[in-house]
């Protein structure tokens, strides 16, 4: 399960069998005799047997062919960050982890355990340097910057969102898709009468859940508005109509049945996979939707996309998953080495191609699923990141996400769900005084 990136794509060729050692702690003595570091351990966000795992291990095995630095790697999976936060103070510490934006600046950015990347970000990468690869118009929106100006990321892969369908079953949303908030309403309607389950949600996911909320807000207010309402420590911001008004419209969804029978009960992946095998028409999900649902997929799907409806304002979601370096690492640099050298078009290819994701390079090809949503970026005004950037230390999943998931499990009215989270806001920041 993935709540901002992707979990398995469908099958990449053979990357031979790679030799990589357990994880071992940083703090071990690991040079050449010059200073220069002959190891560094690094905690991965993929699962062995992952096809991004594969990517990655096949990345491994050349940099250390070509370098001569052995990748102490263990494959933790998602939980990578949650893990590291309780070693900071031990000398277990990585040298390297890669995961989201937000799952890393709330854990380690905010709390000042990142170092600043300055060797990856200058290294010469096939006659290139990273502020030439990562694209200009996302360092707008997706600040990755310390105080110093240094970058703590090294992004690799970009995620974004779409509300997927089967093109062979439903032909007509491919040149037809829902431009307004009630036209989408109308066409769930549609389905409903044409005998079709029209949305799958596996809701034991609050990260899934707070999609409807997050984009309908966005989509009234523009991009900020979320981080708005959960940096306003008066509270005040969530007497906004618009905010109500976002809370109404996922109160009518579920009001008018529109979520599968037993969403509210699911266990992930079911509902997604009840999507993929088509017993449902639609799944609000990110850009590894299909690469995730792939082995599902009943025969003959087609993968495509549109964006979710537009209001006021239409902007984009996109995120970087990416490489950050703990403050303590002992072979810092040896890691920025490695992250640096992942971006190479061979293993962005490989990403793209292979692994159905989105890589951070825009000159490489990417699995003809993800054109609709290639589209949708290069086409786009503005853009927001996932949860609109809010990554306060504890806030989205002990505060907010629970009480929209009332609201989105129907225990709650919009009422009074903007009346409970305006409250828990405010309670969440005098704890922080």
């Amino acid at each position: 399960m993935q709540h901002s990136h992707s979990r398995r794509g469908a099958v990449v060729g053979a990357l031979g069998a790679v030799a990589l050692g357990l994880a071992a702690c940083s703090g071990t003595s690991a040079d050449d005799g010059n200073g220069e570091a002959t190891e560094f351990t690094y905690w991965s966000t993929w699962n062995d047997g992952e096809v991004q795992q594969e990517v990655m291990a096949q990345a491994i095995e050349d940099f250390t062919a070509e370098t001569g630095i052995e990748v102490n790697v263990q494959w933790q999976g998602r939980d990578n960050v949650q893990r590291l936060v309780p070693a900071l103070n031990t000398n277990e510490v990585p040298d390297l982890v890669d995961q989201s934006y937000v799952n890393t600046y709330g854990s380690l950015v905010a709390a000042g355990q990142v170092q600043g990347l300055s060797t990856a970000w200058n290294a010469d990468i096939e006659g290139q340097t990273l502020a030439d690869i990562v694209p200009a118009q996302y360092l707008e929106y997706i600040d990755i910057e310390l105080d110093d100006g240094e970058y703590w990321m090294v992004p690799y892969q970009l995620t974004s969102d779409a509300i997927w369908f089967d093109a062979a079953t439903h032909p007509d949303l491919v040149d037809n898709t829902p431009q307004s908030w009630d036209a989408f309403v109308a066409l769930l309607e549609d389905l409903q009468a044409d005998g079709h389950t029209p949305i799958a949600l596996d809701g034991d996911i609050p990260g899934y859940n707070v999609y409807w909320f997050k984009t309908l807000l966005l989509r009234e207010l523009g991009p900020g508005a979320l981080y708005e309402l959960a940096s306003d420590e008066t509270g005040a911001a969530w007497d906004d109509p618009a905010v109500l008004e976002a809370a109404q419209k996922v109160q009518q969804l579920v009001d008018g049945g529109y979520f599968i029978d037993g969403f509210q009960g699911s266990q992930f992946p079911e509902q997604q996979q009840q999507w993929a095998s088509g017993n449902a028409a639609l799944l609000f999900m990110g850009s590894w939707a299909a690469a995730e649902t792939e082995p599902y997929a009943a025969d003959g799907f087609e993968y495509s996309s549109f964006p979710f409806p537009p209001g006021t304002h239409d902007s984009a979601r996109v995120d970087f998953t990416g490489f950050v370096v703990p403050s303590t690492a002992d072979h810092a640099e040896a890691a920025q080495e490695f992250a640096a050298f992942f971006l190479r078009e061979e293993y962005q290819t490989m990403l793209g191609e292979g692994a159905g994701l989105l890589p951070v390079r825009q000159d490489v090809d990417v699995n003809p699923v993800l054109d609709t949503v290639m589209e949708r970026l290069a086409t786009a005004d503005s853009f927001h990141q996932q949860n609109d950037g809010v990554a306060f230390p504890g806030y989205n999943d002990t505060v907010f996400w629970a009480i929209n998931d009332d609201l989105v499990l129907g225990n709650l009215t919009a009422e009074e769900f903007v009346e409970e989270a305006k409250e828990a806001t405010i309670s969440y920041w005098e704890e922080q005084a």
